[in-house]
C-alpha cells in the first residue's frame, strides 16, 4: 500500500480556493470532481474528520447561499458535520440503511430510505439464493430499523425543505453505492432541485453508476479493483454507533441559532 502526506497540499488548496471564490462567482458544479493526486491510493485520510475537511476544501469554491448538508447515519454524520461547519451551512441527517444478507450483515443487496423508498441490487440478487419470503423479511426489518432511527435521531422534527437550494448528501464512502443511490432517489421524491454527492472515497464503478443520477459528485479518492474497501482509505477506522451520532447532533443543535 502507498501512503501520501496531504497536509501541505490541503493548505495550498484552501488558500487557492479562497482566492478563487472571492474573485469570481462560481457556477453550480456539474460532473465528477476528484483530486487526481489521490487516485488509487490507500490510507489517504487520518480519520473521518480529516476526510470531511478535505471534502469541504473541494466544495468551498462552489458553495454560496442556499445549501444544505445531509449526512447518512452512521458513518456519514461525522464527515458531513465537518463539511457543514466548515462551509457555514445547515446540517441534518438523511436516514438510509442497507438491506443485509441473512448470513453476512456487512454485505447488502439493497437499501431503504427515510421515505420508504426501496431499491434492490438485481445483479447481486441474480447470483444469490434468497427466497421471496427472505427478501420481503429483509425489507421489513430494514424499514423498521430506518423508522426507529428516524424517531431516535430526528425526534419529531420535520424533514427540511429541499426545494430552492442545493442539497449535499454525504457518506464516508461508496462501495456498492446502493445506499447512496436510494438516498438520492428519496431526496428527489422530497423535492430536491440540485443534488451533490460528497464522499471521501469511492469505487470507480459505483461512482460511474451514480453520477448520471445527480448533478455533481465530489470524491477526492477514487479507486478500482476487486478488493476495494471503504476502510482502506482511512488510517484510523472504526464503526460509528448511534450514541456518537446523537452526541454530534446534540452539539450541532446547541450551536444552531
Amino acid at each position: 500500500m502507498r501512503k501520501i502526506n496531504i497536509r501541505a497540499y490541503k493548505n495550498h488548496l484552501r488558500k487557492s480556493e479562497r482566492v478563487r471564490r472571492n474573485l469570481m462567482p462560481q457556477k453550480k458544479p456539474h460532473g465528477v470532481y476528484e483530486l487526481k493526486q489521490y487516485r488509487e491510493y490507500t490510507l489517504v485520510f487520518r480519520d473521518r474528520i480529516h476526510a470531511g475537511d478535505i471534502l469541504a476544501s473541494m466544495l468551498y469554491p462552489y458553495v454560496q447561499d442556499k445549501h444544505l448538508v445531509l449526512g447518512i447515519p452512521a458513518g456519514g454524520v461525522p464527515v458531513g458535520v465537518v463539511v457543514a461547519e466548515t462551509l457555514h451551512v445547515p446540517f441534518d441527517v438523511a436516514v438510509v440503511s442497507k438491506i443485509t444478507l441473512p448470513w453476512n450483515t456487512e454485505a447488502g443487496y439493497g437499501a431503504v430510505a427515510f421515505d420508504g423508498t426501496v431499491r434492490l441490487n438485481k445483479a447481486l440478487m441474480a447470483r444469490i439464493r434468497l427466497t421471496d419470503a427472505e427478501i420481503q423479511e429483509g425489507i421489513k426489518e430494514t424499514t423498521a430499523k430506518v423508522n426507529r432511527r428516524m424517531k431516535k435521531l430526528r425526534k419529531k422534527q420535520p424533514f427540511p425543505a429541499l426545494s430552492g437550494q442545493s442539497t449535499i448528501i454525504v457518506d464516508d464512502g461508496l462501495a456498492s453505492g446502493f445506499t447512496m443511490r436510494v438516498a438520492v432517489e428519496a431526496l428527489k421524491n422530497a423535492g430536491a432541485d440540485h443534488i451533490i454527492v460528497a464522499v471521501p472515497t469511492a469505487h470507480k464503478e459505483s461512482l460511474d453508476a451514480i453520477v448520471s443520477e445527480v448533478d455533481a459528485v465530489f470524491c477526492p479518492n477514487i479507486r478500482s479493483g476487486l478488493r476495494y474497501a471503504v476502510a482502506d482509505a482511512y488510517e484510523r477506522w472504526s464503526d460509528v454507533d448511534e450514541s456518537e451520532v446523537l452526541k454530534i447532533l446534540k452539539r450541532v443543535g446547541e450551536a444552531s441559532p
